[in-house]
Formats: structure tokens, sequence, C-alpha cells
């Protein structure tokens, strides 16, 4: 008896059952709006995960998502689209610009979200210039993808005139602030300017002005800074009292559910050094000088650069103490070496541990009822560098705007609009009132 037909048949049906299961789910496919058809994500059973295909030049690049959401998975398939751009494995520009027209299938029409894939790219490529800052092309891809994208992705350019722009400038206006409209219309400018510089636009629309209003984070009084001192001081140890709410702090491991000690010199540092909030994150041994000058000691930061800006930053004395008291702190643990971090070295995830500090200080302020401003305004870990800035323009003796601005890493704008505009005559009385002699 030939047993062989009989396997040779069973190893054929176990192959099609493996490959049937590979294959993509029909009613699953889903074309990624404003970008060619060639882009798609679909399900398929050998996988639990929304999967993404883009064809090219005969070859099919396929990738899991990892995600079982599709608002998830539209959002990979448009940066792994975007990547393949970047990295020259697509070369057909035919994915860069045009789909068919409804109207007349021999015209051809520019879609706002290819047009805004190659804008992205562009942008992509700036950071690696170090033209443009790894943060803001992160913030770019989350309004992309929040509202520009399913807005208008497969909507032709030259469709979106100015009633459009003011329509979605009034939808904007009911959720956010006049700050994050402005940001979005900028994100959609830059998508009509490369539109414009490829020659796709007869004329630019007109955009919608809105008008700014800054509000500032607010600055803390001197009272209330010593307050917080002494409430974190006095927490230091102890667990969150909202740590069991899984649901809620998903974030916070166990092995950071109490008030770490480093808070209240992350508090004290910031107020004497006008450092932001994003350089406790980065801030290492190897960043920091003691120095002295005409009998004043102080700290000398040597920081990255950061918003154009990388001169040095002289601290207040105070700062110094600080740093002397993180050393002793650190030092017997073999962790107050050069590359070591300021502010809880232990953890290597840097983003993690910003985001600790800020999860903690927030529940200081939460226990001091400091988390609002005098006008309404969050406060938060920014609040302490306006503080910074706040407690010199008021008790710096003879302080220039130039030099204030240089130290902090700002310019003499920001702070005429943010911080001093925070000021009254009151609270510089003595200066004031003051007489020629």
């Amino acid at each position: 008896m030939n047993f062989f037909p009989i396997a040779a048949s069973n190893d054929a049906h176990m192959r099609s059952a493996k490959r049937e299961r590979t294959v993509p789910i029909t009613e699953s496919i889903i074309h990624v709006p404003g970008y060619p058809e060639k882009l798609a994500i679909f399900k398929m059973q050998a996988s639990r995960f929304w999967q993404v295909r883009c064809w090219n030049n005969g070859k099919t690049y396929r990738k899991s998502t990892k995600s079982q959401s599709k608002r998830s998975a539209l959002i990979f398939a448009r940066i792994f689209y975007e990547q393949l751009m970047a990295s020259n494995v697509v070369q057909d520009s035919s994915l860069f610009v045009t789909s068919k027209s409804t109207d007349n299938p021999a015209k051809t029409r520019t879609t706002f979200g290819a047009l805004a894939a190659k804008m992205y790219t562009n942008e992509a490529a700036r950071v690696k210039r170090g033209e443009y800052t790894r943060g803001s092309l992160q913030v770019l891809r989350n309004r992309l993808d929040a509202h520009l994208l399913p807005r208008w992705g497969a909507m032709d350019i030259k469709q979106i005139d100015y009633a459009e722009l003011l329509k979605f400038t009034q939808e904007l206006s009911e959720k956010f602030s006049t700050i994050t409209i402005n940001q979005y219309l900028v994100a959609v400018k830059k998508v009509f300017n490369l539109a414009s510089a490829l020659n796709l636009l007869e004329k630019m629309p007109a955009f919608p002005k809105v008008k700014v209003k800054t509000v500032s984070r607010g600055s803390f009084t001197p009272n209330e800074y010593w307050s917080i001192i002494r409430c974190t001081r006095r927490l230091i140890g102890k667990v969150h009292p909202e740590y069991t709410d899984l649901r809620k702090h998903y974030r916070l491991r166990t092995a950071e559910n109490t008030m770490p000690i480093d808070l209240q010199w992350a508090i004290r540092f910031m107020v004497n050094s006008f450092i932001r909030p994003s350089d406790l994150k980065t801030l290492k041994h190897r960043h920091i000088e003691i120095a002295q000058k005409s009998n004043h000691t102080y700290l000398r930061l040597t920081l990255p650069e950061t918003k154009s800006h990388g001169s040095p930053i002289a601290t207040l004395r105070p700062a110094v103490t600080v740093y002397k008291s993180i050393v002793a702190h650190y030092q017997p643990n073999d962790l107050a070496n050069p590359d070591d971090y300021i502010f809880m070295p232990t953890l290597r995830d840097r983003n993690y541990a910003h985001w600790v500090l800020s999860f903690f200080f927030n529940w200081v302020l939460a226990e001091t009822g400091l988390k609002k401003g005098a006008h309404g305004q969050d406060r938060s870990l920014y609040s302490l560098r306006h503080t910074a800035i706040t407690f010199r323009l008021l008790y710096g003796e003879g302080i220039d705007l130039l030099t204030l601005a240089r130290n902090a890493r700002t310019s003499v704008k920001m702070i005429e609009q943010f911080y001093a505009s925070q000021l009254s005559g009151e609270m510089n009385i003595a200066m004031l009132q003051r007489k020629r002699k």
C-alpha cells in the first residue's frame, strides 16, 4: 500500500490552512483615509492585532501594529507609511500626491493627507539636521492624527477654502484655548505651503486670524513656596493616597509609590536655577560645576541646548547647598558620578522619572490647596520656573531683563509677556516709592 499520496495531500492541506490564517479577512480591510489605497490595515486569523500593508512596485510591505484598537492601528499605519518614504524604501512619487478624482476619472487630485505625509517627512528630516526638536515633531504628529487627517485626509487640497478653515476654527474654539487653535492652524499652513511650493495650488486660501490670549502658568508667592517645601518634606516616604486606584494611576510602579526625597530638592533647585521641568530628567553631574566669582558662589549649568538656547546658566547661592545635599545622599551608593542623573538617578526611563516628580508635585499642590493660581490657572512644575524668574524681577537688585533672559535661556519678549505681566506696582512698593537723591 502506498501512503505517499495521502501524506502529500495532508501536507498540502496543512500548507493551505496555514496560508489561510495569514490571508487578510476581506471585510476587515480598511484603507487609511487621505492616503493611497495601497496603504491599508486589516485583520487575519493568525493574530489578534491589526496588520498594516503597503504595496509598491510589485512588493508588499507588511507589519503588525501590535494593537487591537482600530484608531491606534490607523495612526500606526500613517507613521509606517511615512517611515517607508523617509527611508527611501518607497520610490513611487505617485504615492506622495495624487488619487483619482471621483467626478472625473481622467483627472487627478491631490489629497490633504498625502501632502501631510510628505510634509511630516520633511519635518522629520529637519529633526535629524537639528533644525526642529523631536518634541515639536511629536506634537505635530498628534495634531495630524487627532483632528486634521480624520477631517481632511481624503479631501482634495483645493477644496479646503477659507470657509472650511473658518468652520474648523469655530469647532476647535469649543474645545481648546486660542494658543492650541493657533498651533493647529500652523500645522495646516505647513501643508498648504508645501502644496504651494509644488505648484499644486493656484492661490493660497486666506487663513482665519485667531488672537492668541496667553495665560501664565502662575508663579508662587514666597509664603506659598515655603508652604510647598514644608509639605513636601512632611510627605517624604509616605504612600500616595490614590496609589491603590490602579485604573487611574496605572503608570505608578510599586517601587515609586512613596513620596521621593528628590522632589523637595527639585523644587528648591528649580526656583534657584531658572531651569525648565524638562531639564530635571536630563541634568547630569557632568553638567554642573561649582564656581566662584567676586565672592559669589554659584553653580554653572552647561545643559544641552533647549529652544535654540545653549548658553550656560548661573544659579543662585541656595542651589549650591541643594546640589551638595544631593551628592552627599547619593555618593555612598556610587550614584554621583559624572554620567549619573541628578534627580532620581536609579530610574533609567527618564520620561518616567519626570512623570513621577510631576505626579507627586501635584499631590503636594492638592495638599496645600495651591493647584490653582490667583487667576484660576492650573499650576504645575513649570510654575516653579515662573517663580524663579518672578522672584528675580521682584527681589533682584538692579537686574536688567536682558541679563535675566539670557541666564534663563529665554527672550526679553517672553519675560515681558509671561512673567513681568504678572507683576503689580504693589509687589515692589519700595522701588515704586523711592525718591531720587
